[in-house]
């Protein structure tokens, strides 16, 4: 194999990058992205009354789902211990916008990036999903990398 990583061999076939002669260290990863809704949605979940149920609380459980099984859905994503998981809410009441945050953590050889971007998706699916019925002119975007710590690479902050 070439210097640095790569998911591909010499003969140009995908293999799962070797990890095994580097560091554990501590590694966490932020996510975020948005979910623009109806004002007929934001008043829903900010009150509670969606029929099919607690809104933001099923999508916190299917993000943290979601973040667990990250290597089952990325096919070179290397399956990882996660120490700490958290998914957090703002509600933009003016704009009809709910942004997710998901923030992952673990001890290991590899980070957490998409560990984190994974939640965030899941998480926006979920909403998606539970509110549908009521409109579906929902869009997600915004869906980025807010910060990683721990590795080689060191921190990263998106400006």
């Amino acid at each position: 194999m070439g210097d640095g990583f790569t998911h591909f061999d010499d003969n140009g076939n995908a293999v799962m990058v070797d990890v095994s002669e580097k560091r554990v260290t501590f590694r966490t990863a932020v996510a975020t992205g948005t979910i623009h809704v109806g004002e007929q949605i934001m008043e829903a979940v900010s009150r509670g009354t969606v029929k099919k149920g607690d809104v933001l609380g099923v999508a916190r459980v299917a993000g943290i789902m979601g973040v667990k099984r990250t290597s089952d859905l990325v096919p070179m994503c290397h399956p990882l211990p996660v120490q700490k998981c958290s998914i957090d809410y703002e509600l933009d009441r003016e704009k009809n916008m709910i942004r997710v945050f998901c923030t992952v953590k673990t001890e290991g050889k590899t980070g957490v990036e998409m560990e984190a971007l994974t939640g965030v998706q899941v998480t926006l699916l979920t909403i998606y999903d539970m509110c549908k019925a009521i409109d579906k002119h929902m869009v997600m975007s915004d869906i980025h990398l807010v910060e990683k710590t721990g590795g080689k690479s060191g921190t990263f902050r998106f400006d």
